[in-house]
């Protein structure tokens, strides 16, 4: 099974719940980054395969710009009051339900 690695874009409540139901399965390595983020450079360096960042927080404007050289890079944005998910990837944007999340972020596993 391959491990994908998935970085929290700030420490918000529903990033740590996601977090932790992320971190309870085998294939994902989660790391939290808190206020300073990194440049997208360092961001790059640590090879991200899925961003998540709460939308009411600040914009992730290092995984923005990381996302236009890293088009497999699934951006994820979450919004605990409108209970949605949006999905940047390439050029693609999605939105979803928070239920759907999890079997988005599965699906990208096969």
């Amino acid at each position: 099974m391959e491990t994908r690695r998935v970085i929290l874009f700030g420490n918000s409540v529903i990033l740590g719940t996601v977090g932790a139901s992320l971190r309870q399965r085998p294939q994902f390595e989660v790391t939290t980054l808190a206020s300073p983020f990194p440049a997208v450079e360092e961001l790059a360096d640590m090879a991200p395969d899925i961003i998540l960042f709460d939308l009411q927080g600040p914009r992730p404007d290092a995984a923005f710009a990381l996302l236009e050289s890293c088009p497999s890079l699934l951006l994820v944005g979450v919004s605990s009051e409108r209970n949605e998910v949006t999905i940047w990837s390439g050029q693609h944007l999605t939105e979803l339900s928070t239920q759907e999340l999890v079997q988005t972020i599965a699906h990208k596993m096969t």
